[in-house]
C-alpha cells in the first residue's frame, strides 16, 4: 500500500459531509416523527411491542446522529484527544449493539404473544420491559467498557493524552482487543440469530397447527422474518473493517470513496429500516401518523397572518 493517503480537496469533503448530514436529518425527522406519535398516544406507551419498537427507533436516532457527528467533526479536526476518542467509541460501540439485541427481544415478545398467548400479559408487562431495556444497555455496554480497561492495562497513561485519529483500529488494536472482539461477536450474534431461527420455527407451527389466528400468526412470522432481514444489515458494521481493508488493498487510490460509501451501507442507510419495515406496516402506527400531519397542516392553515 502507499505510503501516502490521498486526502480529500475541500469539495470533496463538503459533498460528502452535505449528503450525510442531509440524509441523517431527513432519517431522523422520519423517526422523530414516529417518536412523537408514541409519546402522544397511551396505547402505544402501555403497549411491550411498541415500547420495544420505540426504544430501537430511538437508538438508530442515536446512533445516526453520533456516527454522522463523528465523521464531519473527524474532517474538520483530524484528530482527536484518546481519552475523548474512548469516551466516543464506548458511546457509539454500545448504541450499535443495542440494535441486534433489541430484535431479539423483538422476536421473543412477538414468539410469547402468538404461542402463549394465555400468558402474554403476565410475562410482557411494561415494567419488565423497561427492565430488559435496562439490561440491553448494560449487556450492550459491557464489551465497550472492556475494551478501555484493556486499553488501561496495556497502555501507558501518557497515550490517553495523545491525539490520534478516532477510529477503533487506531486505539483498541492488541491481540487481547482482537480476541475479546471475536468472542464477543460470535456470542453476541450467535444469540441472536438462534433466537431469531428459533422463534421463527415456533410461530411458523402455531400457525400450522392453529387456524383460528392464521393472520396474527402470519403477521408476527413475517415480522421476525423482516428481524432477520434487518439483522443482516446490523452486521455490516462487523464486516466493514474487513471489507474496507481488502478493498483499500486493492484500490488504495480510492480509499476515501471506499471508506464514505461504507459508511453510508453499514451506520446511515439501516437506520431507514425501523420505521419502514415496522412503522409503516402497523396500522395503528400509519392511521395516528397520517392524523399528526393533518393536525400539523390545519393547524398551520387557521394560523392568522399578521
Amino acid at each position: 500500500m502507499n505510503s501516502t493517503i490521498k486526502v480529500d480537496e475541500f469539495y470533496d469533503m463538503f459533498i460528502k459531509n452535505f449528503i450525510s448530514v442531509v440524509l441523517s436529518l431527513i432519517i431522523n425527522y422520519i423517526n422523530g416523527t414516529f417518536v412523537i406519535v408514541f409519546f402522544k398516544n397511551i396505547i402505544f406507551c402501555s403497549d411491550p411491542r411498541y415500547i420495544l419498537y420505540i426504544h430501537l427507533v430511538i437508538n438508530d436516532m442515536i446512533m445516526l446522529s453520533v456516527s454522522v457527528g463523528l465523521q464531519v467533526t473527524k474532517y474538520v479536526l483530524r484528530t482527536f484527544s484518546v481519552s475523548v476518542c474512548c469516551v466516543v467509541l464506548l458511546f457509539l460501540s454500545t448504541v450499535t449493539k443495542n440494535s441486534p439485541l433489541n430484535l431479539a427481544c423483538m422476536s421473543i415478545e412477538r414468539y410469547i404473544a402468538i404461542c402463549k398467548p394465555l400468558h402474554h400479559s403476565q410475562i410482557c408487562t411494561v415494567r419488565r420491559t423497561y427492565l430488559l431495556i435496562c439490561f440491553i444497555w448494560t449487556a450492550a455496554a459491557a464489551p465497550a467498557l472492556s475494551d478501555i480497561f484493556i486499553a488501561l492495562s496495556n497502555r501507558p497513561p501518557s497515550f490517553f493524552s495523545t491525539a490520534t485519529s478516532c477510529h477503533m483500529l487506531f486505539i483498541y488494536n492488541t491481540w487481547q482487543h482482537t480476541v475479546k472482539d471475536t468472542v464477543v461477536n460470535v456470542v453476541y450474534l450467535s444469540f441472536e440469530w438462534t433466537t431469531l431461527i428459533v422463534t421463527y420455527l415456533k410461530v411458523f407451527s402455531a400457525a400450522n397447527a392453529a387456524s383460528a389466528d392464521q393472520v396474527s400468526a402470519r403477521k408476527a412470522r413475517n415480522t421476525i422474518l423482516l428481524h432477520g432481514v434487518q439483522l443482516l444489515l446490523c452486521m455490516m458494521s462487523y464486516i466493514t473493517p474487513f471489507m474496507s481493508t481488502a478493498l483499500v488493498d486493492l484500490f488504495p487510490q480510492s480509499r476515501s470513496n471506499i471508506l464514505f460509501i461504507l459508511f453510508l451501507l453499514s451506520n446511515v442507510l439501516p437506520r431507514l429500516l425501523s420505521p419502514l419495515i415496522y412503522g409503516l406496516r402497523d396500522k395503528q402506527f400509519v392511521e395516528r401518523v397520517k392524523v399528526y400531519f393533518c393536525y400539523k397542516q390545519v393547524r398551520t392553515q387557521i394560523i392568522p397572518v399578521k
